[in-house]
């Protein structure tokens, strides 16, 4: 991989990662363009997420700083509850990591059927997103949380990463709407690290 085509994939991880258009799938795409195969592609892409979540802490530092702050309190507080949502949401990708992350990684840098449907069910599940009347609600629950991370263990595949997007969308408008991107972030990247593991 050259320095251009990795300037190239880094401008696509970081156009695309906070639109619901799948960041993964986009990569698989550039990668197959730039004959980018196998090992390397998904080491990349795991240091490209990495880059990602840094920066999300780094715009978010006031949000990530408030959490922290409730969290040594150690009182059962609204932070501390947050945090709890955002533990109950990794759950369900975790064990994807830990058991499947062999499976999981067969489907990066083979091709891009895969990659083609996953973005056409994508597509789908945004069209309903738009069309559905949503469900407004206060504050995500910890269900809310726990279906999260399952629409999150089923994004690992690449061209699916808008799921939680849908979903989240569909339950949450109006006020939610614009307290919903800190708990997206929070919920979004961190699959990668366990992909990335050995």
């Amino acid at each position: 991989m050259t320095w251009l085509e990795s300037l190239i994939l880094g401008l696509v991880q970081g156009l695309t990662e906070y639109l619901p258009v799948s960041s993964s799938g986009h990569l698989e795409i550039a990668n197959a363009l730039f004959g980018i195969q196998g090992e390397e592609n998904l080491t990349f892409a795991v240091l490209v997420h990495t880059a990602t979540v840094c920066s999300t802490i780094v715009v978010l530092w006031k949000e990530v700083e408030i959490l922290f702050r409730g969290l040594f309190r150690f009182t059962w507080n609204s932070e501390t509850k947050y945090l709890a949502k955002i533990a109950l949401s990794m759950i369900p990708v975790g064990i994807v990591g830990l058991f499947l992350k062999d499976y999981v990684e067969s489907f990066f840098g083979n091709g891009l059927l895969l990659v083609g449907i996953m973005l056409l069910v994508t597509a789908a599940l945004l069209t309903f997103a738009y069309y559905a009347r949503p469900r407004v609600k206060e504050d995500i629950s910890y269900r809310d949380a726990f279906i999260i991370g399952l629409s999150q263990a089923v994004a690992v595949l690449p061209g699916l990463s808008a799921f939680r997007y849908d979903y989240c969308d569909r339950t949450h408008a109006g006020k939610q709407k614009r307290t919903g991107g800190p708990i997206l972030v929070s919920y979004g990247d961190y699959s990668y690290f366990g992909r990335g593991s050995s």
